[in-house]
């Protein structure tokens, strides 16, 4: 972990200045494909997810290590040759587990998360998820144990090939002639990510289109055709957390309504989409049908709380890259603790954003919690030994952020609490 948690330390200026020159970009050209609120969520989703991985809360069923040495039929010296075979295996698993997530309803909830945004730019590659709870999915990498691709040699790159699918969400670069016919290219990636009857479900290779054009799931960009982006379920929210339990929330509560046991059972493993026939017509979803009628999600929030949101994600920021830092001192059970403290404060950040009473609880939990840590510990998590003040103006932080959202939650939050604005 102390490795993952370095190479995360180096990737973020990374995957922050490709978004700020696609912003840029985009601001010179008249093309804007940001919105503040939504910019937000996507990068504090990324962040969700590196704290999860971080902290193993994944339980892993089959590992590939297990599955190298039962089927592994022959060993490759650690050549540039193994190197190749290894991202071109993950590539094939990666379509695979891509195509499973898109059409089974369980699965679908470790991906929605991925497509939520109503927009299509570099932060939303950050839109990973959270609700993966089991590891299975190594059984998909079978090709590479019989082909006895050593598990360093995956584990080196398996992030290599995640890192090289952020460059392609974007809207600013066109179709790029021949190489639309061997890797996934931006445009064929906002196809992926639209909701457009004709695009559903399509191009969901990684890095290879092959996959796409061998097993009939390739669709290319028309002009005709403009993409409208996002799920056929809205999430209407801005909190990352809960966007990524919504369709799980779903799936509970028509399991436990529908009275036919096989329902109960099968719904999990039914295709995306498909509900129990009792309780379909009772309980009605809102979806929408045609992609001309989305009408995108938004708050009417003020100037001032857009900022102080902007100023708790760069918050969000410090609090991670001193848990990167410090990840070895700070050592387990302790890391789970600070985990959870930045979960509550991107919980608590997003329900402001949303509007949310309930903002003002979670940020009393966390900057109570938070300073309390501090008063029984006389530390925040080695703060002390890297910024000989550190801990007291964390501690001021954790204050003034309370009496802030305090200060937003009786000012700006009365009456109608969301509005949603703008056609797409």
């Amino acid at each position: 972990m102390e490795a993952y948690a370095k190479a995360v330390l180096y990737i973020i200026p990374v995957f922050l200045l490709l978004m700020a020159v696609e912003a840029i970009y985009g601001f010179v050209v008249k093309k804007n494909t940001f919105r503040s609120f939504d910019t937000i969520t996507g990068i504090s989703s990324g962040i969700t997810n590196s704290v999860k991985d971080l902290l193993g809360l994944t339980l892993v069923v089959i590992a590939y290590s297990w599955l190298y040495e039962k089927l592994a039929l022959i060993e490759i010296e650690s050549t540039v040759l193994v190197y190749v075979i290894c991202f071109i295996c993950i590539d094939f698993s990666s379509y695979w587990i891509h195509r499973l997530r898109h059409h089974v309803n369980y699965f679908w909830n470790e991906h929605v998360v991925h497509h939520s945004s109503e927009e299509f730019n570099m932060a939303c590659a950050l839109r990973q998820s959270i609700s993966s709870f089991f590891g299975i999915y190594s059984v998909l990498l079978i090709p590479a144990a019989l082909l006895g691709v050593p598990p360093k040699v995956i584990a080196i790159v398996s992030p290599i090939h995640l890192f090289l699918q952020f460059w392609y969400h974007t809207r600013h670069i066109p179709k790029l002639g021949f190489l639309e016919y061997i890797i996934v290219t931006p445009s064929q990636h906002r196809v992926h990510h639209a909701i457009n009857p004709i695009y559903l479900d399509k191009n969901l290779a990684a890095i290879f289109c092959i996959w796409d054009r061998a097993f009939g799931t390739f669709q290319e960009e028309l002009d005709e055709e403009p993409c409208v982006y996002g799920v056929k379920k809205a999430p209407q929210t801005w909190n990352p957390i809960l966007i990524n339990f919504q369709h799980l929330w779903l799936l509970i509560k028509d399991a436990w309504r529908t009275s036919n046991w096989l329902d109960k059972f099968r719904i999990w493993f039914m295709p995306l989409g498909w509900r129990p026939a009792d309780i379909k017509d009772k309980y009605p979803i809102d979806y929408i049908d045609d992609p001309k009628d989305q009408v995108k999600y938004d708050t009417q929030a003020s100037k001032a709380l857009h900022i102080w949101s902007w100023v708790q994600l760069i918050m969000t920021h410090l609090f991670l890259i001193l848990m990167l830092i410090n990840f070895a001192d700070i050592g387990f059970p302790n890391l789970f603790i600070y985990g959870a403290f930045l979960f509550i404060h991107i919980y608590a950040s997003s329900e402001l954003m949303d509007l949310k009473k309930s903002a003002i609880l979670f940020e009393a939990i966390k900057c109570f919690g938070g300073l309390y840590w501090i008063w029984q510990s006389g530390d925040w998590f080695g703060l002390n030994a890297i910024w000989a003040f550190g801990t007291e103006i964390t501690s001021a932080y954790l204050l003034a952020s309370f009496l802030i959202t305090l200060g937003f939650v009786v000012k700006e939050i009365k009456g109608s609490e969301t509005l949603i604005i703008s056609k797409a």
